[in-house]
């Protein structure tokens, strides 16, 4: 490998990662890229090596084309975990790797908040407090509960461990069942339908590849048990957001923390806006203060490795999707 490969910082600001760049490899050659429109132009005339690069303005409009067509880069570090805007490429002519694990815990959070927000009722209280209400509410407990985990990757793992802490029953899927800590039953991502009805809690934490594309849909929904609380931080398009909006109308779903939707932003005219049962975050659960810096980190680790020709952590497999 070089000992100096060209290297192209493609996010909305890139100024913190030059800095944190030439603190670690003074002798770096790179240029920075601050929107999409001017990346393709950049990689034609400079010829990378290396991209680190971050879907910062979402998927429509991305220059993927310019990442993969000629002259482009050998190695694409993705500052995110997600690889679906990518689609599919040739792992022989270009390496991918991800940042996933590095909001694991955070994703975990907002999952686990999202949950003991309608368990413990606080919509209700704080319509009570506007009121000025005293009006005694029940709460629910999470202990005793059973969770299920679609996709336990490094999110689903650390919602497990997090979900042990309030003594759940943890149940989750994936595509190679192993066991694995702080999860009661793992199952075969094919046992998913059988699952649906035991669960009084459902996180989906899966990557968007084809297999997954449609996986919760009106069908599985309709199969959850009555009353379940639910979230979603995987990507849009894993779950059918028409379906999930019928029976969060008519209660068969309790309620549900969304962060990732079909179209992002999502529409104005989205009838989610308006249930109260629903909290709708703009696909920000894994962007906490110290992100930026720990996502960069990875990548810098993983440049010394690709100057020393050592193998890179995080490959991404196409066929895969992670």
């Amino acid at each position: 490998m070089s000992d100096a490969p060209r290297i192209i910082l493609h996010n909305s600001d890139t100024a913190p990662l030059a800095h944190w760049l030439r603190a670690a490899f003074p002798q770096a050659d790179f240029r920075e890229c601050n929107s999409y429109e001017a990346l393709p132009a950049l990689i034609e005339g400079y010829r990378p090596e290396v991209v680190y690069s971050v879907r910062f303005a979402g998927t429509p409009g991305f220059p993927r084309d310019a990442l993969f067509g000629p002259g482009g880069p050998r190695w694409i570090a993705n500052g995110g975990a997600g690889t679906d805007h990518y689609g599919q490429w040739d792992p022989g002519l270009t390496t991918v790797t991800n940042a996933a694990g590095v909001a694991a815990g955070m994703m975990a959070e907002y999952i686990l908040g999202g949950f003991l927000h309608f368990s413990l009722d606080v919509p209700g209280l704080q319509k009570d407090k506007a009121a000025r209400v005293w009006n005694a509410r029940a709460v629910r407990p999470l202990a005793g509960k059973t969770l299920l985990i679609i996709g336990l990757g490094h999110t689903g793992r650390a919602v497990a461990a997090r979900s042990k802490a309030f003594g759940m029953k943890v149940l989750g899927t994936c595509a190679r069942p192993r066991p694995m800590e702080n999860v009661d039953e793992v199952h075969a991502a094919d046992d998913l339908p059988g699952l649906l009805p035991h669960a009084d809690f459902i996180a989906v934490s899966t990557p968007l590849i084809p297999a997954t594309r449609g996986l919760i849909g009106a069908q599985e929904i309709a199969a959850m048990k009555p009353g379940v609380i639910f979230a979603d931080v995987s990507r849009g398009g894993v779950v059918d957001q028409t379906a999930l909006y019928d029976a969060l109308s008519v209660g068969h779903v309790a309620a549900a923390a969304l962060d990732v939707f079909e179209t992002e932003p999502l529409s104005e005219t989205s009838p989610l806006w308006s249930l109260e049962n629903v909290i709708i975050s703009p696909h920000c659960s894994s962007v906490f203060s110290e992100w930026e810096e720990a996502s960069f980190e990875l990548f810098l680790q993983n440049l010394g490795r690709w100057m020393r020709g050592e193998g890179l952590v995080n490959i991404v497999d196409p066929a895969r999707g992670y």
